[in-house]
């Protein structure tokens, strides 16, 4: 391992934890092994009623750049503003506890920081399943140099064309004093989608520029379990306010013509929750059908239930 003195700049690792003991191995393994190795690692387990929290306990138990918080389940949006509150490192980074990094990750983002004298440096990445690994590709190219704010807002929304990209948190160096200074925290209220929030606050407080390392450096594991994978409408819908204020917030500080990115993804994820609303009718439909002559039998005083079970069945 190369010796934290030859990289003068800490760099503060956050990692939420909840009942990820199958691939929290992996993924702590990765982030250790980094090429920059002066890291702070910061570990909160959320309350894991599986083996997460000791195999925490575990690492800092043998490496004391591992520093561990427990707390009650409180949610990954608090979890990490834990991180963000203990942090010391002059830069942070974010990795979610079921993925894993290639190892000079860290050392690329911060050589890119460095060069383009910038507050923030993203990568590329690859989205991993069980059985494959494969880039995100960008449709456009990136071009080098510091990227100007208005890119550092615009790429993230054009996501088809800029797939590499991503609003996301993990595949990216930041500044630590973007959050410090201006006491930018994830929103608690939100379970999907605060990292795309969080990161438009980020860039938009900061005016940051940014820089692109044009090859994928994160493995992102699509699991099933995910909330990104899950077709719960419930965990679904909380997307749709983070897009509403992502507009909001370009229209305040001057990019209404971005702006329409936003209402782009907010009808996007409209289509998604429709989607698994309509699947969900469809099962349901199945449902009423096998008992529907019961319904009818013990009904038939009712007219208007069969008006509203008419409607349902032909929705």
């Amino acid at each position: 391992m190369n010796a934290p003195s030859q990289y003068p700049d800490k760099i503060s690792v956050i990692i939420p934890v909840c009942n990820v003991e199958p691939y929290i191995r992996k993924c702590l393994d990765s982030v250790a092994g980094q090429t920059y190795a002066n890291l702070e690692i910061l570990l909160i387990n959320d309350g894991s009623t599986d083996n997460s929290g000791k195999i925490c306990d575990e690492y800092a138990g043998r490496d004391g750049r591992f520093r561990v918080f427990h707390q009650n389940n409180r949610g990954v949006g608090v979890a990490r503003n834990i991180g963000l509150e203990n942090m010391t490192g002059k830069y942070t980074g974010f990795v979610d506890p079921d993925d894993w990094i290639e190892p000079d990750m860290y050392e690329t983002l911060y050589g890119a920081l460095k060069s383009e004298n910038v507050p923030i440096s993203i990568s590329g990445y690859f989205k991993d399943t069980c059985s494959e690994s494969l880039p995100a590709a960008n449709r456009e190219r990136i071009p080098a140099g510091a990227i100007p704010t208005r890119d550092m807002l615009l790429y993230p929304l054009k996501r088809d064309y800029y797939m590499g990209f991503c609003g996301y948190m993990w595949n990216k160096l930041f500044d630590a004093a973007i959050f410090l200074n201006n006491g930018l925290r994830f929103d608690v209220n939100l379970n999907y989608g605060e990292d795309v929030l969080l990161y438009t606050q980020a860039v938009l407080t900061g005016k940051c520029t940014g820089a692109y390392v044009d090859r994928p450096l994160y493995h992102y594991y699509q699991r099933d379990g995910s909330i990104a994978r899950s077709k719960s409408i419930d965990l679904k819908t909380g997307i749709l306010t983070v897009y509403k204020k992502v507009e909001e917030l370009l229209n305040e500080n001057g990019y209404p013509d971005i702006s329409r990115w936003a209402r782009g993804f907010y009808c996007h994820h409209a289509s998604v929750i429709a989607e698994i609303a309509i699947e969900t009718l469809r099962q349901m439909q199945g449902k009423i059908e096998e008992h529907l002559e019961d319904y009818k039998e013990t009904n038939r005083e009712f007219p208007k239930k069969f008006e509203r079970m008419h409607g349902l069945l032909n929705g």
